[in-house]
C-alpha cells in the first residue's frame, strides 16, 4: 500500500513540476523579459496578468498550491535520495544530483522572491519596474537572482527529461539521448531569457 501511495505522490510531484509550475515559470520569464523593451512594456505585460479573470483563484490553485506541494515533497525526495556521482560519474547521475541540490536552493530563492514581491504587495507596495530595479540595485542581489534564474531553468528542463522517462514517453536509450539534447537546449534558451530580464532592471 505504501509503495502504491509513494508511486502516486511521485507521479503527482513530477506532473505538477511540469504542469502547471513549469508552464508558469516559462510565462513568468517571458513577461519579465519585456523589461528589455523598457518599463512601459514590462508594466503593460504585468498589468495584463493582473487583470485576468479569476486571478486569485488561479494564483492559489494553479500556482501556489501546486508549487508548495512540488517544493515540499521535492525536499523529501532530496533528503532521502541516494546520491552517488563519484561512484558512477555519468551525466545522468550528475543531473540527478543537481536536480536535488537545485531544488533545495530554489525553495530558499522562491521564498525570498515571494517575500520581496508578493508579500510586499500584500502590505501595500506596488509590484512594478521600479520595485525590481530597487531590489536589483544591490550587486549581491543581482548575483542571487541570476543564480536563481539559472537554477530554476535547469531544474525545470532536467525535470522535463525525468518526466518523459517516468511517464513512459522516452524509454529507449536513443530517445533519452535526444531528450537530453532538447531539454538542455531549452535550458539554455530559458536561461538567456531570464538573465536578460534580470539585467534589464539593473
Amino acid at each position: 500500500m505504501t509503495t502504491h501511495r509513494e508511486f502516486f505522490l511521485r507521479r503527482l510531484h513530477s506532473l505538477l513540476g511540469v504542469i502547471p509550475v513549469g508552464v508558469f515559470l516559462t510565462q513568468h520569464l517571458f513577461v519579465n523579459n519585456l523589461a528589455v523593451r523598457g518599463p512601459e512594456a514590462f508594466e503593460a505585460g504585468a498589468h495584463f496578468l493582473e487583470s485576468l479573470p479569476f486571478r486569485y483563484f488561479l494564483e492559489i490553485f494553479v500556482i501556489f498550491l501546486p508549487l508548495m506541494y512540488h517544493a515540499f515533497y521535492g525536499l523529501y525526495i532530496a533528503f532521502t535520495a541516494k546520491n552517488n556521482p563519484k561512484e558512477y560519474g555519468y551525466l545522468r547521475n550528475w543531473a540527478f544530483v543537481l536536480q536535488r541540490y537545485t531544488g533545495v536552493f530554489l525553495v530558499i530563492f522562491i521564498a525570498w522572491h515571494v517575500y520581496e514581491t508578493r508579500w510586499q504587495a500584500a502590505l501595500g507596495a506596488e509590484v512594478n519596474f521600479n520595485m525590481m530595479a530597487e531590489i536589483l540595485s544591490n550587486p549581491w542581489m543581482v548575483a542571487f537572482y541570476v543564480l536563481g534564474v539559472i537554477t530554476a531553468t535547469f531544474h525545470f528542463a532536467n525535470g522535463i527529461w525525468s518526466f518523459l522517462v517516468s511517464w513512459g514517453i522516452t524509454q529507449s536509450p536513443g530517445s533519452q539521448r535526444v531528450a537530453t539534447v532538447v531539454t538542455m537546449l531549452f535550458f539554455v534558451v530559458l536561461s538567456v531569457i531570464g538573465v536578460q530580464a534580470v539585467f534589464a532592471f539593473v
